[in-house]
């Protein structure tokens, strides 16, 4: 029975469980540590804390896409290895999840209540790119991953000095998700072109602003 092979609504009934405890409920357990865990809480100003909150809850709301847009993936993907290397970079991105919310908690805040939004939108995103074909699902991965690293690149220059646990999660996260990317090329991911990317850049500044705030 627990090597059964799940049919198209055992399918569909997961994935809808597994959105409901992405945006609902509390991010599952990681399975690594997180990297700020032996790191002191640093004196942060009220208004340094703010901005680092808002920057947090960002990161979290890009980890709850990352978590719909493999499980999209996954759901569709025509190759079965495809689909395996879509669920095990979700459960790499399960990590990031935690860890943001954590800090998120830590800082005083919560996360984005756009998140279900964002959820929706990127599992369509991802079963529809799936749906097309492997290669263009794959390389979607890559663009968005690179989109990812950008922002937390960006998070990283503008995160306070002194703020040493959020500073350590997002470089732990900006080492993944690249990661992500070059496995998603190399696996034969669609090299996208330059305006698509800026037009998915466009779409991610979107989320970035409002997630910021709300």
């Amino acid at each position: 029975m627990a090597n059964r092979q799940l049919s198209g609504l055992d399918q569909i009934l997961t994935q809808l469980d597994q959105g409901l405890r992405t945006v609902l409920g509390n991010a599952p357990a990681p399975q690594r540590v997180s990297p700020a865990v032996e790191l002191s809480e640093s004196e942060l100003s009220g208004q340094e804390r703010q901005h680092a909150l808002g920057l947090m809850r960002v990161n979290h709301a890009g980890e709850v896409c990352a978590q719909a847009l493999y499980q999209g993936q996954a759901l569709t993907a025509k190759l079965p290895e495809v689909g395996e290397q879509m669920e095990h970079a979700a459960a790499e991105e399960i990590d990031h999840l935690a860890w943001c919310e954590e800090r998120i908690h830590e800082l005083g805040g919560r996360t984005s209540a756009l998140n279900p939004l964002w959820y929706a939108m990127s599992f369509g995103i991802g079963a529809g790119a799936g749906l097309i074909s492997d290669k263009l699902s794959l390389g979607f991965v890559a663009a968005t991953e690179d989109q990812v690293c950008d922002h937390l690149q960006q998070h990283l220059e503008e995160l306070p000095a002194n703020d040493q646990k959020s500073r350590a999660i997002v470089a732990q996260m900006l080492e993944d998700e690249a990661r992500h990317a070059q496995s998603a090329l190399d696996a034969g991911g669609h090299q996208f072109p330059a305006p698509v990317k800026k037009l998915m850049t466009l779409v991610s500044s979107a989320m970035t602003g409002s997630s910021y705030r709300l």
